[in-house]
């Protein structure tokens, strides 16, 4: 077995099959999705994806070889890129400005994901801060397959599928699964079982950030 399909065993397969029967996601493909959650979700998006090329930048920083260094910087910047897309297009249509991302600011669950990944990126070893960013892009990968299957009566929902479910997302995706792989054959029992214990915990909070939009979770105080 691969360490990537180790780490989704173990990790990551039950978290998906919730993820996908999840509300949000059965909402977006059927229309039903209360606009405001949809908001909700790219607003906090769009800070999350600012945390995450961050968080990419330092892996790419631990990388132990200059492809994997290129790699994780380019998609460090890629990853702006895509928020600054968020900005300029999908805001717009949902009738919100980069002023309204500021003047929300991250949510907990935002907050709480941004801070984990950026705390392992920072002090774990390379496997770990790999393992870490990983649910990111795979758990992405797979559920805009699911998502294209179906696309969404909305307009706004099926231009969203659209771009989560594309041929250049797959291959990304492929290349840090191959990067991944290749770190199996390194990785001693202990910084195995961390790698394990931060694929899981990312997993986990890849449903808690679906959930907090369909429930458009608030600071209680």
């Amino acid at each position: 077995m691969t360490f990537s399909a180790e780490l989704w065993d173990s990790g990551a397969a039950a978290v998906y099959e919730q993820i996908v029967e999840h509300p949000f996601i059965t909402g977006l493909t059927d229309g039903t999705l209360d606009h405001e959650a949809f908001k909700y979700f790219i607003v906090q998006d769009s800070h999350y994806l600012r945390a995450y090329s961050r968080a990419l930048a330092l892996v790419a920083a631990r990388a132990v070889d200059e492809d994997a260094v290129s790699m994780f910087a380019r998609h460090a910047a890629d990853a702006i890129e895509v928020e600054r897309e968020l900005h300029a297009d999908l805001l717009g249509s949902l009738g919100l400005t980069s002023a309204d991302v500021d003047a929300t600011g991250s949510g907990p669950t935002t907050t709480a994901y941004m801070s984990y990944l950026t705390a392992v990126c920072s002090t774990g070893t390379y496997a770990e801060a790999v393992a870490a960013v990983l649910p990111c892009y795979w758990i992405y990968r797979e559920v805009g397959r699911e998502l294209l299957k179906r696309s969404s009566p909305d307009p706004v929902y099926a231009k969203w599928i659209e771009a989560y479910g594309s041929e250049e997302f797959d291959a990304v995706v492929e290349s840090v699964l191959a990067v991944t792989d290749r770190l199996g054959d390194e990785v001693g029992p202990g910084e195995r079982d961390r790698c394990h214990r931060h694929f899981a915990a990312t997993s986990r909070y890849e449903w808690m950030f679906w959930d907090a939009a369909y429930h458009r979770l608030d600071w209680p105080v």
